[in-house]
């Protein structure tokens, strides 16, 4: 999963002044569309640039019908968190990354195309429900280099999420991060995991480590009691302060960078 791109280096701290710099141009560029509108969009084919995937599944059977018919569980945030976060990475980094009106790209878990990017993310693991193909699929992307960004869930939605998880990778333990872990100084120099998060319970950050190893590669990152794709899609409105957005800002170009050279 060779991916060659050229990142600034140094001027880290220079560089968390430009994030809020950068979201005047995120306000510019702003246009309103509500999570579900599409959620089938034209997807751009690989040709070396950084796409942003975000990941299709379904959600469980007891949960398909009904209101949450209407509610598309994986599609929160879509598309502004990740046509903002491209925004921001390309103001701050010589990444140079996709940025078409979906701000990236929509892929199944099994979808062969998966394996052609580097970094993927999902919304709402509380709702997984992944089909054994959709397993192997997303088993194949994570053992083979794929890095995955587990986020907007919280309280019970961690027992879908772990049952999932197992499936997926049999006697996997998500565990709890630390400031020290490189992830938080790929890019930014994060000070605190101690932001605020929507849902009320302190935010927490779990690592998925190749063999249960915390000083091994890291597969995924599950933020718990978060959700910084709300962060990332309401950046431009005032809904949050700037101070808010500013770090999940810092969150996703870290995990964005570490993905790129880990």
């Amino acid at each position: 999963m060779a991916f060659v791109t050229t990142l600034r280096r140094g001027r880290r701290r220079r560089a968390s002044g430009l994030v809020a710099g950068a979201l005047v141009l995120v306000a510019l560029a702003w246009s309103v569309g509500p999570a579900g509108a599409d959620v089938a969009p034209g997807n751009v084919p690989y040709d070396g640039r950084l796409v942003f995937v975000r990941l299709r599944y379904d959600m469980a059977r007891s949960l398909a019908g009904g209101f949450f018919r209407q509610d598309v569980k994986w599609a929160h945030d879509y598309p502004r968190a990740e046509r903002n976060l491209m925004k921001i990475l390309e103001a701050v980094t010589h990444v140079n990354p996709f940025q078409g009106p979906n701000g990236g790209n929509v892929l199944a878990l099994d979808d062969p195309e998966l394996h052609k990017f580097p970094f993927a993310y999902m919304s709402e693991p509380g709702f997984w429900y992944p089909t054994d193909a959709e397993v192997l699929g997303l088993r194949d992307y994570m053992l083979k280099g794929g890095f995955v960004v587990f986020d907007d869930f919280w309280g019970d939605h961690w027992r879908n999420f772990d049952a999932q998880l197992q499936r997926v990778l049999p006697g996997a333990r998500p565990l709890p991060m630390g400031l020290d872990h490189p992830v938080f100084q790929s890019f930014f120099d994060i000070e605190t995991l101690e932001m605020p998060g929507p849902y009320g319970p302190p935010v927490e950050f779990h690592g998925v480590f190749e063999d249960n190893d915390p000083s091994g590669r890291l597969m995924a990152i599950v933020n718990f009691n978060n959700d910084i794709g709300e962060y990332w899609e309401f950046s431009d409105t005032g809904f949050y302060s700037v101070d808010l957005t500013n770090e999940a800002y810092k969150f996703g170009v870290s995990y964005v960078v570490y993905a790129l050279t880990h």
